[in-house]
């Protein structure tokens, strides 16, 4: 794969000081390989480093914007007449028009006051801007291997019953193993990433040469998923000890059918819970607090009453961010099920 513009910056200015580091680091290696980057480990790190420092100078320009004297943005801000008291200066004013200097900014008025810019503000920015921000970037990098490899793997886990079956059907068809993972390879829209790790082995056995017990080795430090270096693993054995793949592959799919069903069971179980929380939280309860609400200011006396405003807060927002996460739940828990 050819690599990016700014990944070749990135390499040309930190590839060969972050090489050996970056190639010792087992972990890293191992989810490049798994998350399918391809790209070197030094190139992945410089990557990340680099883009940090350019995010950290970024922050930096814009905190010196923010504190610049004199011409930052809280001295600009801070320099602006604070219009609250516009009315209380127009009244001294009309009232006191012999007191008024021209030659003031204020023209005299003793009301007259400048815009604060919040403290909790001076505060809040250089943190977010000077830590938050370079610290969650190189933690947000760093990590984009390990989490492509999670996603592989969860990928591989949802279609592996169904590749096993298929391979189990090209096994009783007297199909050999390079032509079972030939046709699995020739399938990535029903097999989606096992497709991948498929044509892996028949490049490696093909083009490579590699015999096909060197090439399923090989695919065992590749996968991703836990059940797929089984299920290459078991392959390795049978070929190993001379067994029969057919058998092999009726007996694996069978497995993962079995634990697909108990997932599949385990989501539905937990929709399940949902939904009935959703009537308890979403439904019934926003009923009963307005009842609720309207009684106790009846009863509280003292000429309390219920302020539309607190009505409308209720109706207008709580209500639909109530909605809003349970339908983000269902659909975020929906998504993962997605094949």
């Amino acid at each position: 794969m050819e690599l990016t513009a700014w990944q070749k910056i990135c390499h040309r200015i930190l590839g060969r000081a972050f090489k050996k580091k970056a190639r010792n680091d087992k972990t890293l290696s191992e989810d490049l390989v798994k998350g399918n980057i391809p790209i070197m480990p030094e190139v992945y790190l410089a990557q990340v480093f680099v883009t940090t420092v350019a995010v950290s100078i970024i922050c930096g320009m814009l905190i010196a914007a923010v504190y610049m004297p004199e011409i930052g943005l809280i001295d600009w801000y801070e320099s602006r007449a604070d219009e609250s008291t516009a009315l209380a200066c127009f009244e001294w004013e009309y009232w006191n028009a012999d007191l008024v200097d021209e030659t003031l900014e204020s023209r005299g008025c003793p009301y007259f006051k400048y815009m604060e810019f919040p403290f909790f503000a001076k505060i809040l920015i250089p943190v977010i801007l000077g830590f938050l921000v370079p610290f969650g970037t190189y933690r947000f990098l760093k990590g984009a291997a390990g989490r492509a490899a999670h996603q592989r793997g969860v990928a591989l886990e949802k279609y592996l019953p169904y590749a096993a079956s298929y391979t189990a059907a090209m096994a009783a068809a007297n199909a050999t193993p390079h032509k079972i993972f030939r046709s699995l390879a020739l399938n990535e829209d029903i097999y989606g990433e096992i497709a991948y790790d498929s044509a892996m082995i028949y490049r490696d056995v093909s083009l490579l040469g590699y015999d096909l017990l060197t090439a399923m080795k090989m695919a065992v430090d590749r996968a991703a998923s836990p059940w797929m270096t089984e299920f290459f693993q078991g392959m390795v054995g049978t070929l190993t000890a001379g067994g029969s793949l057919k058998l092999y592959f009726l007996n694996r799919a069978e497995h993962y059918m079995r634990e697909n069903r108990t997932r599949l069971h385990e989501f539905l179980e937990s929709l399940a819970m949902l939904a009935e929380s959703y009537i308890v939280v979403a439904v019934a309860m926003p009923l009963f607090l307005i009842v609720m609400l309207v009684i106790m200011f009846w009863v509280s006396g003292a000429g309390a009453q219920l302020e539309e405003s607190t009505l409308y807060l209720v109706v207008l927002l709580v209500l639909p961010m109530i909605h809003a996460m349970f339908a983000f739940i269902v659909w975020s828990s929906s998504e993962e099920q997605k094949m």
